[in-house]
């Protein structure tokens, strides 16, 4: 089995590049790294049309800023051979991982051997399910969430057994990105024939979640296009749907009295009172401690003395 080193977590070094998610826009949704990233790069390369400006603040004064807007990926790299020595972000908005067009990047990176990391950061996804104040996982409802898109101008990307449709015959927690130009086809495609939808599932569009201008409209399949055609936005803009969106969740089972782990046992018959389980380790990672007692041993964890 081959081990990849990319870059051990927070050691910098010369000529690094940084795939550095910015987050989904609020500016302190940005991780602490991806900042402290941001602060000791030479030279930030990031997408002015997905990133508010005010993350760039966390960039040294004399950092050299280059908008990926107007760039290709050939004047992207060329920014990354042209420093070869120097410290470079890649500030990409949401997680580098979902959407991000990082992995042709970090191919130029290995057959060049350029030291690289990514940082990641908090997704759109994340911040949309926030924004609805839902749980993507429900037990008994979903415990699938699905990120996909439609296939549009770059439906060359989508392999064929990947679409909306099949998803929607899963009926599971639904994630559609970058599909807010056409929301008849995304509606007609959420149900198609073998959809597990109908057209009072509910759905949720989340137009720049966490910016200062979100916008959050609550409503169906059924009412989904003409309420995403509503909002005039085709950018930024996640859309949700599955039964997760409403309606009370069942107890789970991992903090109920009634359930057992290597942490925790039954409570006893008669009591919710949660009970830790058997060794010095468990009880230690679940009694209740402050901070000065993670950092010192507390008395119960010193050995006992004879006699």
């Amino acid at each position: 089995m081959d081990t990849i080193l990319v870059n051990p977590a927070g050691t910098g070094g010369q000529g690094l590049i940084s795939f550095v998610g910015a987050g989904p826009g609020a500016a302190d949704l940005l991780t602490l790294r991806g900042a402290s990233r941001l602060g000791a790069a030479d030279i930030v390369v990031w997408a002015s049309s997905l990133v508010p400006a005010d993350l760039l603040d966390h960039a040294q004064p004399g950092a050299t800023i280059h908008d990926s807007a107007g760039m290709t990926l050939e004047d992207v790299l060329a920014v990354y051979e042209d420093h070869p020595g120097a410290a470079i972000v890649r500030l990409h908005s949401g997680d580098p991982s979902l959407y991000g067009a990082i992995q042709e990047q970090i191919d130029w990176c290995h057959d060049h051997d350029r030291p690289f990391e990514i940082v990641p950061g908090v997704s759109s996804l994340s911040a949309a399910a926030a924004a609805v104040g839902r749980e993507l996982t429900i037990p008994t409802v979903s415990q699938s969430v699905v990120v996909t898109r439609l296939a549009n101008r770059t439906s060359a990307s989508m392999p064929a057994a990947e679409s909306v449709a099949a998803y929607a015959a899963t009926g599971c927690s639904l994630a559609v990105f970058l599909s807010a130009a056409r929301p008849h086809a995304l509606a007609a495609a959420l149900l198609a024939p073998g959809s597990r939808y109908t057209a009072e599932t509910p759905a949720a569009v989340v137009v720049r979640a966490s910016w200062s201008d979100e916008v959050v409209v609550r409503t169906t399949v059924g009412h989904l296009a003409a309420d995403l055609e509503a909002t005039g936005a085709t950018t930024t803009v996640l859309v949700l749907v599955g039964p997760f969106l409403e309606g009370a969740a069942p107890r789970s089972h991992l903090y109920s009295p009634t359930f057992a782990h290597s942490f925790r046992k039954r409570s006893a018959p008669g009591t919710t009172a949660g009970r830790p389980a058997a060794g010095k380790a468990a009880r230690r990672r679940g009694a209740t401690r402050t901070r000065r007692d993670l950092a010192t041993p507390g008395e119960s964890d010193l050995p006992t003395l004879p006699g």
